[in-house]
Parts: structure tokens; sequence; C-alpha cells
């Protein structure tokens, strides 16, 4: 394996490589919704994805004819959407999704999978909002896929949810849990894996919540407007007991003269 390049920042060769080990998040029955939305929303097209990664998304969009353009400051992560069935089509920039611009005007701007939460500011927070509203073209919608924090399940005292426990079958396991900070809206994802053998790794990345609310704030600083608020992209009702939200701003189509 190659040595991780800090330049990747949290998403380098050592993250990069099992990225796309086969079912859960990449299992066809999870990725095949959100390309249906997604597709749905394009309207034709052409759209960008905000931290695209491997192309777990960007390219089986690619391959049902959308144009699809993609922002991943990991090179690691982007060298590896060639790979996939319509990654050859996807056109890959590198840089940082809070200011990276590229050519074009878009029909869609999308970030999934928690991505906004790896800007760990406010203010980076804002800067993305705004960034993805200024590649919309008029009408253009700017899509965001996220957990709703889990502060509900944080008895008094304790500042940990573990969101999964795994034990191995032949011996070791994983152990996955959030930890928040509720002052500074700050919290970290832990990942403990024991092999068979007793090896043990721990990875740890930071994020920052935000509440659906903030959200809606932050794309009124952009110039955005709340079109639509889904539990998740089968466009179930967002509510109260909701643990993530599909969340779509719209960007004002042009005035007549």
């Amino acid at each position: 394996m190659e040595e991780d390049n800090l330049a990747d920042g949290w998403f380098p060769e050592s993250v990069a490589a099992g990225y796309d080990a086969p079912g859960g998040v990449n299992a066809p029955e999870a990725v095949d919704p959100v390309v249906d939305v997604l597709e749905d929303l394009a309207a034709g097209g052409p759209v960008l994805e905000l931290a695209v990664g491997t192309g777990r998304i960007a390219a089986p969009l690619a391959a049902r004819g959308v144009a699809v353009s993609g922002i991943d400051m990991s090179r690691a992560m982007a060298a590896r959407i060639t790979d996939k069935p319509g990654g050859n089509q996807v056109a890959v920039t590198i840089g940082d999704m809070t200011t990276t611009r590229v050519d074009g005007q878009f029909s869609l701007v999308y970030l999934v999978f928690n991505t906004i939460s790896n800007v760990t500011t406010q203010d980076g927070q804002v800067a993305v909002f705004r960034n993805a509203a200024a590649h919309l073209r008029p009408g253009g919608v700017f899509l965001i896929e996220v957990g709703v924090p889990d502060l509900r399940r944080l008895p008094p005292g304790q500042d940990s949810v573990p969101f999964r426990v795994e034990p191995g079958r032949e011996g070791g396991g994983y152990l996955g849990f959030d930890q928040y900070d509720v002052v500074t809206q700050q919290f970290t994802s832990n990942h403990v894996t024991v092999t068979a053998d007793g090896k043990g790794r721990f990875w740890r990345i930071p994020f920052r919540y935000a509440w659906p609310a903030e959200m809606d704030l932050m794309a009124r600083m952009a110039g955005l407007s709340l079109k639509h608020r889904w539990a998740g992209w089968d466009r179930s009702p967002f509510t109260a007991e909701s643990t993530t939200h599909v969340s779509v701003w719209q960007k004002p189509e042009e005035a007549c003269p």
C-alpha cells in the first residue's frame, strides 16, 4: 500500500483502500435510491458533487447519462473513480469544497453521506453553501444528506453514543462511537477495529454538527430557500423521530425584465 499523503486530509490512501468494501452503503440497494433521486432532481444536468470521494454516487449517476463533475481534496479517493462503470465520464477537480470553483453552471449541486459535517467550523459550512450557490444556475438546487445529531441518546453526564458494534466471526470485531461536545457542536467519530489475532487499530475523525434549522439559515445567507426536506432517500416526511435528513434548497429563478 502507498504511504499516506497529508494533502489528502482525513481520507488518505489507508482509508481510501477500504472505502469501497462491498455491502453497507456501497451495496446496490443503498446506492440506487440515492442515484434515482439525484437523477430526478438533475432535470437533465449537468450536476456537481462536492466531496465526490471514490465516485460511489457520481459514477453510477454518470453511467445513466447525466454529466457529472466532482470536487474532492483527496487524490487517493478520487483516483478510484475511473475504476467504476461510468467513472471515466466524471470530471474531477482536486480542491477544497469551501472555495474551489469549476467551470459552468449546474442544475444540481449535492453533498451526501454526512460530509458537510467534515467541515468543522460554522464559517466553513457557510462557505460550502455559498460555493454551492455560486455554481447553481437560476432555479438550480443544492442537496445535502446528513444525520440529525443524536443528542437525545445522551443521558446526563455522558458524552458518547455507540453507533455500531460488530463482533468478529472468528474473533476480533469493530466498535464505532460518536463523542459529542454540546457546547462547541464539535464531535468525533471513533472507530476501533480488532483482528482475530488481537491486533487493533484506532481511527478518529472530527466533525461539526448542525441542526436543520441552522442549515436553513446558512442557505438563506447564500441566497437559497428550502424546497424539500425528507427523512431519507425514499422521500418520506421528516419528523421529530427522523435520524437523518435529505434537504434541498433552491436558487431563485432569474427575475423577469
